[in-house]
């Protein structure tokens, strides 16, 4: 399956195995619209089977990545017009399975590629990708507490995943900013780097998963994510279950190549870079 989408706030750029999805809302620092929100869960979905899609880099248009929800039209509208409920109802829906459970069970490896504002509702799809690099400059910030309300959504639950106890707590009450370097130094993203080198770093790291085996790195971040709050002896159970699954659903091998690679041929040495991949016939 091959997909190639036109929509009105979301652009969808596929090279070499690659997927860059970027929120088209520049005007608005590209916050989240009910339109929005519904072309970004179809296009999640179909990119979930899309066979060109090896790895997903999720990024914004302009100076921000995401200011979160655009007030006016998810509150402001609804004030004295009840009739736009069910358009609100429908929005927060496609919203809350796009952001977090789609997105952060999405079968192919994610990247968030923060090149400028993340307020607000945005630190959902922020926790739910796999990986974050930011911009030095990029500005993290949680400032609903500034007019009455929590943080949007899943976010206080997707702190509380991401960084720890004090660092959660610290900016989701004060509401105070913070730049690439200090999300870098509390986990919410892997890495801060200087805004020039933002594209590079992403597509590095992009271009490196593109080229390791795809069922093996689908099972090790199911693994990872379901195990979260397993007991030991619930995980051991499911692991146990998992290698054994990946072992039939895998038809490169990644086993038997990588383990023939690296003790008979002696032409692979883990931890530098994926073994060469012998693709199975029609993959």
């Amino acid at each position: 399956m091959s997909f190639q989408p036109t929509y009105k706030n979301v652009l969808v750029r596929k090279e070499d195995g690659i997927t860059t999805v970027t929120l088209n809302r520049p005007e608005k620092r590209n916050a989240m619209s009910p339109e929005l929100e519904e072309e970004m869960l179809d296009c999640i979905l179909n990119l979930e089977a899309d066979d060109e899609t090896l790895v997903l880099v999720l990024t914004g248009a302009g100076k921000a990545w995401c200011a979160g929800m655009d007030l006016d039209l998810f509150f402001r509208e609804l004030e004295g017009n009840p009739a736009n409920a069910a358009k609100h109802v429908r929005a927060e829906w496609a919203g809350h399975q796009w952001k977090w459970h789609r997105l952060y069970n999405f079968p192919k490896p994610t990247i968030a590629m923060v090149n400028g504002y993340c307020f607000g509702g945005a630190f959902t799809q922020l926790v739910a990708c796999d990986f974050a690099i930011a911009a030095d400059s990029a500005v993290f910030g949680l400032s609903e507490v500034n007019w009455g309300v929590i943080p949007g959504g899943l976010v206080s639950k997707a702190m509380n995943i991401a960084v720890n106890y004090r660092d959660a707590l610290y900016y989701s009450i004060t509401g105070k900013p913070f730049k690439g370097p200090e999300a870098a130094r509390m986990g919410l993203i892997n890495e801060s780097v200087p805004d020039e080198r933002l594209h590079d770093e992403v597509m590095n790291l992009a271009r490196h998963l593109a080229a390791m085996n795809p069922e093996t790195l689908r099972a090790t971040k199911q693994a990872v994510k379901a195990t979260r709050d397993m007991t030991v002896d619930q995980a051991h159970e499911y692991l146990i279950a998992k290698n054994g699954q990946l072992a039939f659903r895998d038809p490169e091998g990644g086993y038997k190549q990588g383990i023939s690679k690296f003790i008979d041929a002696k032409a692979y040495r883990p931890g530098y870079e994926p073994y060469p991949r012998e693709k199975a016939e029609g993959a």
